[in-house]
């Protein structure tokens, strides 16, 4: 289990030009947050997302709002004791756990975290997946087998993507997703908003640059 403090990651798309940044909190169990820009084939792709979960990384909801080319676009998802919604409507799907939003590798961090596996044990389920442009959650089986303390085998079986992720062990983010994303390393950040003499150096500097 990771450290009860927030961890943050960011990442390089290997599949497309693009980034990806996450942050993930505890907050009344934990709150993933993060924003993606990528290159799709509809023009370039905006997009914060969150996800919330209880003390056992069970999901309890789920935001994605943005743009891809020309079209903005906004979803809620929520998990009910009957099934999933997405904007209200009903999409079933019962008794799974997870959202897995499929154009970011932050989310697997939270399967990871719910399933706490030992080296050698193996895990075969089903998450809730959503993607931009999508207009319902997906039952997605996903399998992982934890190799080794920072490796896990990973298997999308409907989609026929598999392969071996490394974890980063600080944060419990996905390292590197083999010709999807991997992880830039960046260093340690404070965690500290700017004081506001510090707001104000940066405001100057901007503006200054702004008028040359």
């Amino acid at each position: 289990m990771i450290e009860t403090k927030p961890h943050n990651a960011f990442w390089r798309s290997l599949h497309t030009q693009g980034h990806d940044s996450a942050l993930l909190s505890p907050a009344l169990g934990w709150n993933l947050t993060g924003m993606a820009s990528f290159w799709h084939r509809s023009g370039p792709v905006a997009v914060n997302y969150t996800v919330e979960v209880d003390e056992a990384f069970v999901t309890r909801r789920g935001s994605v709002r943005g743009f891809v080319g020309r079209r903005r676009f906004y979803h809620s998802i929520e998990r009910k004791p009957d099934g999933w919604k997405l904007d209200g409507k009903p999409q079933g799907l019962t008794g799974l756990a997870d959202l897995d939003l499929g154009f970011t590798p932050a989310t697997n961090v939270l399967q990871l975290q719910r399933l706490q596996l030992e080296v050698g044990e193996r895990a075969e389920f089903s998450v809730a997946w959503f993607d931009i442009g999508k207009q319902a959650l997906v039952e997605l089986p996903q399998v992982y087998e934890r190799i080794d303390t920072d490796r896990y085998a990973y298997q999308s079986p409907t989609t026929g993507y598999a392969d071996e992720l490394m974890i980063d062990p600080v944060t419990g983010f996905v390292r590197d997703y083999p010709s999807l994303w991997s992880m830039e390393a960046v260093d340690e950040l404070p965690g500290e908003l700017l004081d506001e003499g510090d707001l104000e150096d940066a405001l100057s500097i901007f503006s200054t640059s702004s008028a040359a």
